[in-house]
């Protein structure tokens, strides 16, 4: 993710990458590297990208903010709520002694181009009121699935709903805020010898009576992306969202207006239209907008503290859903440690 997130500073062009900082130093890197991370304040930098571990991602953001440095880290914020507030109280405070800092946080599937049209037409009115969502982000797991850190609850917080599906619970409140009901099950069924989950299925209400089903899964054995949004006037999915795998295939917004009879009714099987995107630019896109917030000042649309927090709380929320995986996860460190 450092490197993703280099390669689209450096085709913004109005970034200069001053110090980088790994496990190792890269002998071919273009840019000073350092392995301790106070380190890299001997560079002065006016920014700090954070892509680390989630464990260490509010220790990072924090000592950045005091040191009055704009952050943009990655997702998730941190491993749970209590993290994420931790980051808004440290990102309060140096605003009121720094002024004017940026903390953003990279949720980039709010930016992909398929994603961004069906906002536009949702905010249109023309589709009329949501009614319900679906949701479905899975992929298979791969190569030593079980010793990867994001299945150790202790550093990560969670597995496939943090680590994956938390990206659609986010999509899910940019299209209809908060949700207020969670009822959840949540399972390990393939993924055994690990103490997260690899599957998460939840069914949510928000105030307004908008529904929306998520299933998040690490047995999703054929990658797949499918967001489905069921309108008064007609539906919008999108089917695969463009990555650095590849994996997911190629992006379409199928976008469907009814057709009414005599009568009024709806016509089943409305006409369909394809737009199908195959540029991903949502890296870039997010690195624009972290650029205007931090020289012009413009106010951060996607990636906000709030929103990181609302959707940190979605996640504990479904877990805590299922009461036979709420009472496991009190027995792993990491809820000790909450």
């Amino acid at each position: 993710m450092g490197r993703i997130r280099h390669d689209a500073m450096d085709r913004h062009g109005d970034f200069e990458v001053v110090v980088a900082c790994d496990t190792e130093i890269d002998p071919k890197a273009t840019v000073p590297m350092v392995t301790d991370p106070m380190a890299v304040y001997e560079y002065n930098p006016d920014v700090i990208v954070c892509s680390v571990p989630n464990m260490m991602i509010p220790d990072v953001v924090c000592t950045a903010l005091e040191r009055g440095k704009h952050v943009f880290s990655e997702k998730p914020p941190g491993r749970n709520s209590k993290d994420v507030r931790r980051m808004i109280a440290a990102e309060e405070a140096a605003r009121a002694a720094h002024g004017g800092l940026v903390l953003k946080f990279g949720f980039n599937h709010r930016v992909h181009d398929a994603i961004e049209e069906a906002k536009k037409l949702t905010d249109a009115g023309t589709m009329g009121d949501l009614y319900f969502m679906r949701g479905v982000y899975g992929k298979a797991g791969g190569p030593n699935y079980s010793q990867n850190w994001r299945n150790d609850p202790e550093l990560s917080g969670g597995g496939i709903l943090i680590d994956q599906g938390i990206h659609m619970l986010d999509l899910f409140q940019m299209f209809a805020g908060r949700f207020t009901d969670v009822q959840s099950f949540v399972q390990r069924k393939f993924w055994t010898d690990v103490p997260v989950e690899d599957n998460a299925f939840a069914l949510m209400k928000n105030a307004d009576g908008i529904v929306a089903s998520v299933h998040s899964s690490a047995t999703q054995w054929q990658h797949t992306f499918r967001l489905e949004l069921y309108m008064r006037n007609g539906f919008l999915s999108v089917d695969g969202i463009l990555s650095a795998s590849g994996s997911y295939g190629t992006e379409v917004l199928t976008v469907a207006l009814n057709r009414l009879d005599a009568t009024g009714s709806p016509i089943p099987n409305p006409e369909q239209q394809e737009l199908r995107f195959t540029e991903d630019r949502s890296w870039d896109k997010e690195i624009a907008e972290f650029h205007a917030a931090v020289v012009k000042g413009t106010p951060l649309v996607c990636g906000t503290s709030q929103q990181a927090l609302d959707v940190m709380e979605l996640v504990e929320a479904i877990y805590a859903a299922d009461p036979e995986w709420s009472t496991a996860r009190q027995s792993t460190p990491q809820m000790a440690m909450e």
